[in-house]
């Protein structure tokens, strides 16, 4: 790999993050203004824009060279919150959940797009989206992903791109 090419997906990366940081903001503001559509457009801007940067720096084996070299260009933790897309996964691939889910449940309770349903008590399993404004955080079928967490890391890895990129 050369120094373009490093600048060109550190560059990326940066972008990236940027995009992340503006749905962080869409979504704090919906907080006083509630908007369905903007929360889980924001919600979903962010998961993709963390994905990407995942897709960057853990590309599938082919690419395996360029991802070592770049996460250690960038003081990438391997334990980094970033390696597993599953709960982008899970918004991108949302028609395959909803197949699966009908396979195994051929009917009974389908709660989408629900707010702050940790509020409600009960069973979150049958909440297959949700976010908590509350505390930041996305449920997906029962599972929990802390959007400050992700961001926060991007945030870290930004940090890292400084002396690498215009930022």
């Amino acid at each position: 790999m050369t120094g373009l090419q490093d600048m060109i997906f550190i560059g990326e990366i940066v972008l990236q993050i940027k995009i992340a940081r503006r749905a962080a903001e869409r979504l704090q503001a919906t907080h006083s203004n509630f908007d369905r559509v903007e929360v889980w457009c924001s919600i979903q801007s962010i998961l993709v824009a963390a994905a990407n940067v995942s897709k960057i720096l853990w590309p599938n084996n082919k690419y395996k060279l360029r991802g070592e070299r770049l996460r250690q260009l960038l003081k990438v933790k391997k334990d980094n919150l970033l390696v597993d897309r599953k709960f982008r996964n899970n918004f991108e691939h949302y028609d395959e959940r909803i197949e699966e889910w009908f396979k195994k449940h051929s009917g009974g309770v389908y709660i989408d797009l629900s707010m702050n349903p940790s509020l409600r008590g009960g069973s979150l399993t049958y909440h297959h989206r949700g976010y908590n404004s509350f505390n930041n955080t996305v449920i997906f079928r029962g599972e929990l992903l802390d959007l400050s967490e992700i961001l926060n890391t991007l945030e870290e890895i930004f940090e890292n791109c400084k002396p690498y990129a215009l930022t």
